[in-house]
């Protein structure tokens, strides 16, 4: 089984509030929230580092896991930020630092587990089937903040989500960051419905009338429709190198406009090796 990671900031950005990894197969990612507190970068990478060889397979045990490690965290963290003191040391007491987490354990050759707070997703794409599940809820949730794990501060139980995915060798499981799920997410949905599916049409409608940034990408992915699964072995292909994922990125953000400038990240986890085979990432989107 091959596995591998790779995380870029948002452009005209040099510091990666994101954090990724892909060891012993264990897939994550964490989204840093710069938007408030501190150390926002440092507790994303401190958090998919930390996370434990087996599987999370509930949420007390998920409490107890974020219970046993974040004091290290805060204390050595909160001699930096006396060392800056000020407005600094306040925000990082007031405060604290934000991420989100998922990760993706194997199991077995027929099962992966995977846990999620806030929304970065964990996603299982079946090949043969061109079935794709998720761990995430739906498209027009992207607009609304997501939980964020804290430092200092109690989890919220409702921002949990756990669950397994059925795996076979034409599956490729992956997780990825919150402006890249929702790219992958919605080139899937709007292929299904120009596909003549109609399960996703509802999802479809609310997110276009939800009339936010993302409106605008749901509805120039349905007058693209690209083959969903030409575009997932671009995205794995692309996660071979960064140069290659970050120049894949610029495309969709900048040329297709499908997505937003934001930190991005993919862990991949494939189960026969040869997903990241046979295909060369190009910036068209066919």
């Amino acid at each position: 089984m091959k596995a591998r990671s790779v995380s870029i900031p948002k452009f005209g950005e040099k510091t990666n509030e994101d954090a990724a990894i892909a060891r012993n197969g264990l897939i994550a990612v964490s989204d840093g929230a710069g938007g408030g507190g501190v150390f926002a970068d440092q507790w994303s990478r401190y958090l998919v580092d930390n996370l434990p060889d087996e599987p999370i397979q509930n949420y007390s045990e998920f409490d107890n896991w974020l219970d046993a490690i974040w004091e290290k965290f805060y204390n050595e963290h909160e001699e930096l930020a006396k060392a800056q003191g000020g407005l600094f040391l306040n925000k990082f007491y007031d405060e604290g630092s934000f991420a989100t987490l998922v990760a993706v354990w194997k199991v077995s050759e027929s099962e992966c587990r995977w846990i999620s707070y806030g929304d970065s997703v964990a996603f299982c794409y079946d090949r043969e089937k061109g079935a794709l599940q998720h761990s995430f809820t739906e498209l027009a949730d992207f607009n609304n903040p997501p939980y964020l794990i804290n430092c200092k501060d109690p989890l919220d139980e409702k921002g949990f989500r756990c669950g397994t995915f059925k795996t076979s060798k034409t599956t490729v499981v992956f997780c990825a960051s919150d402006a890249l799920s929702h790219l992958i997410l919605m080139l899937y949905e709007t292929w299904q419905q120009t596909q003549g599916c109609h399960k996703y049409d509802k999802e479809i409608e609310e997110a276009i009338n939800a009339q936010t940034r993302n409106s605008q990408y749901v509805k120039l992915a349905l007058g693209l429709s690209p083959d969903f699964d030409a575009k997932m072995k671009y995205f794995l292909r692309l996660s071979k190198r960064e140069v290659d994922f970050q120049s894949g990125m610029n495309n969709h953000r900048d040329k297709l406009k499908l997505v937003a400038n934001d930190d991005y990240s993919l862990a991949v986890m494939d189960y026969n090796g040869k997903a990241f085979d046979n295909c060369i990432p190009t910036l068209e989107l066919d």
